[in-house]
C-alpha cells in the first residue's frame, strides 16, 4: 500500500470515528461561498485540525472544516476552505480532501472558485460554468505510483466535466434569471497573480478564466470516477486588461457581492442533480 493511500485511509478512519454520515454530493466552497453552510441543514461539522494528518488551509477568508448535511433532500459534504498548492503542501495533500470525500460516499463533485476573467466579454461578478480546463505549471496529482484502489493508471480526460450536470446548471440558471457565462478555466500555481504577458498567453491558448485551484482537484476526482461540475465567480479582470492593480481583498469583495446569486445557483443545481 502506498504512503499516500495509507494516509488517506487514516484520515477516513478518523472522520468515520466522528460521523457515519454518507454524502452523495461533495462541494468545494470557494471565495464568496464561505458561509454557504447557512443554506444547508447541518448534521455534523469536523474541523480539519481534528483529522490526523489532514492539511489545514492557511488562506485568509478560508475556514477549515467539513460540513455534513442536507441541501433539500440531498446529502452533501461541503469543504469550507480548500487547500492550495501555493501554501507549500505536496500536491497529494492538496487533493487528499477530494479523495477523502469520494471514500466517504460522494459520487458528484461540485467545484467552485473565484477567478480572474481572461475573456474580454467577462465582467466582475459574472458566474462562469466550467466546460473544460487547462493546467499550467501545476503538477499533475497522479504523478508517481498509481493508487490502483482509486483508479486506472491513464485516466481519460475527454469529458471531465459531466455534460448532464452542466445541463442542470444551465437550466437552473435560466429558471432563476441568473446570467451564466461558460468557458475554459486555467489553473496556475500562484500565489502571485499572473503577469500581463501570462494572461496574453492564456488568452491565446483559449482560456476564459484563471485561478490557483480546481484543476488538480478535478483531475483527482476524475481518476476516482466521480462526476464533476464547476462554476467560477469572475471576481476581477486579469492583469493587463485594466489599469487596476490586483489584490486578494478585491477578489474577496467581488466574490462576496456575487455570493447571493452564486449560493442560489449552487443550491438549486444540487437539488436538480439525478443521483
Amino acid at each position: 500500500m502506498s504512503e499516500i493511500y495509507a494516509k488517506l485511509l487514516n484520515c477516513l478512519k478518523c472522520v468515520r470515528s466522528k460521523t457515519d454520515f454518507e454524502p452523495k454530493v461533495a462541494v468545494v466552497l470557494g471565495s464568496g461561498l464561505g458561509d454557504y453552510a447557512a443554506q444547508i441543514k447541518v448534521e455534523c461539522e469536523i474541523p480539519y485540525s481534528e483529522i490526523e494528518g489532514f492539511p489545514v488551509s492557511t488562506v485568509p477568508g478560508h475556514a477549515g472544516k467539513f460540513v455534513f448535511g442536507y441541501v433539500g433532500e440531498v446529502p452533501v459534504v461541503c469543504m469550507k476552505g480548500r487547500v492550495h498548492y501555493y501554501e507549500g503542501y505536496d500536491i497529494s495533500d492538496v487533493v487528499l480532501p477530494i479523495r477523502l470525500m469520494y471514500l466517504l460516499g460522494a459520487k458528484i463533485l461540485f467545484l467552485t472558485n473565484a477567478a480572474g476573467g481572461v475573456n474580454g466579454s467577462f465582467h466582475a461578478g459574472d458566474l462562469m460554468l466550467i466546460r473544460d480546463h487547462i493546467a499550467v505549471f501545476a503538477p499533475n496529482p497522479l504523478i508517481g505510483a498509481n493508487i490502483e484502489e482509486l483508479g486506472t493508471r491513464f485516466p481519460d480526460m475527454s469529458k471531465v466535466y459531466d455534460r448532464d450536470l452542466q445541463e442542470v446548471i444551465r437550466a437552473k440558471a435560466k429558471e432563476n434569471n441568473i446570467f451564466l457565462q461558460e468557458g475554459v478555466y486555467t489553473q496556475l500555481t500562484g500565489p502571485s497573480f499572473e503577469s500581463p504577458a501570462e494572461i496574453k498567453m492564456l488568452r491565446t491558448l483559449g482560456c476564459d478564466a484563471v485561478g490557483m485551484s480546481t484543476v488538480v482537484e478535478a483531475i483527482a476526482a476524475n481518476h476516482c470516477g466521480m462526476r464533476i461540475c464547476g462554476i467560477s465567480c469572475i471576481s476581477n479582470l486579469a492583469a493587463g486588461m485594466t489599469d487596476n492593480p490586483l489584490n486578494h481583498e478585491e477578489v474577496q469583495e467581488a466574490a462576496d457581492m456575487a455570493a447571493p446569486k452564486f449560493k442560489k445557483l449552487v443550491t438549486e443545481a444540487i437539488k436538480g442533480f439525478a443521483l
